[in-house]
């Protein structure tokens, strides 16, 4: 079997993206990233996107980009709330929600074990349409990866690999994603998309639950796809 690398944050994109490389034979290595989000419940959804989809092996490894901070998601900033950047048409900047340098990072670290496992394929569910902006996730920053990647490691170099970055959902709509994800059998009540998750206690429940927030600019991507590809979303939002 040909293995791959494949990003896991739990959201709706890389759940999808997940479920698009198992379909085309791969034995499935999952990553995900605990660096200090806001969203770090994102994670427990991942775990269970992991589970349902049969991986091999899901790996979660922990850095704090707190530390560098410059994002709403890693800082103490407000994250927009019914934000433009959600609406049709190019966004006219980079939002706050951006944080630095994340997909770099998280590529490198998904590389380096793609060379220890022998696993030429990385996958990665970035989106160059239905998103906010973020210059990590345009096809000329995943080329320049992809050739950064074939000259900085030993198996490439060697001769022993020639990796290759995938992004199977770069030029979808996100309702086109959604569709595609159902067609590949995705529950995405497992899924978790919100950057500014919203704490429910319901009267006589001890738990704490966490429901998304409805307006964040991922928010109102989600709820648009489901939308436009006339499906029920199946989370419950606080607005």
């Amino acid at each position: 079997m040909k293995k791959a690398v494949v990003l896991l944050s739990g959201g709706l994109d890389s759940a999808t993206t997940l479920a698009m490389a198992k379909s085309e034979g791969y034995d499935l290595y999952a990553i995900s990233f605990d660096y200090g989000q806001r969203h770090r419940i994102e994670l427990e959804a991942a775990a269970r996107v992991a589970s349902s989809l049969g991986v091999k092996k899901h790996l979660v490894t922990q850095f704090n980009l707190r530390d560098i901070g410059g994002s709403a998601l890693t800082a103490d900033l407000d994250v927009p709330k019914n934000s433009p950047m959600a609406l049709p048409g190019p966004p006219d900047q980079i939002p706050i929600t951006y944080v630095p340098a994340r997909n770099t990072i998280f590529l490198s670290f998904a590389l380096g074990w793609a060379e220890v496992l022998n696993a030429p394929d990385i996958f990665i569910g970035a989106n160059a349409v239905d998103y906010s902006g973020y210059p990590d996730c345009r096809p000329e920053y995943l080329e320049a990866f992809e050739a950064m990647a074939n000259l900085a490691t030993k198996a490439s170099v060697e001769g022993n690999i020639r990796f290759a970055v995938h992004a199977p959902l770069l030029r979808l709509t996100k309702c086109d994603i959604i569709k595609k994800g159902i067609g590949l059998g995705i529950d995405y009540a497992l899924t978790w998309s919100c950057y500014d998750p919203k704490r429910v206690s319901d009267a006589g429940i001890k738990d704490i639950s966490y429901v998304p927030c409805g307006r964040c600019d991922s928010c109102m991507f989600r709820k648009k796809g489901f939308e436009d590809a006339g499906v029920s979303d199946p989370l419950r939002y606080a607005c």
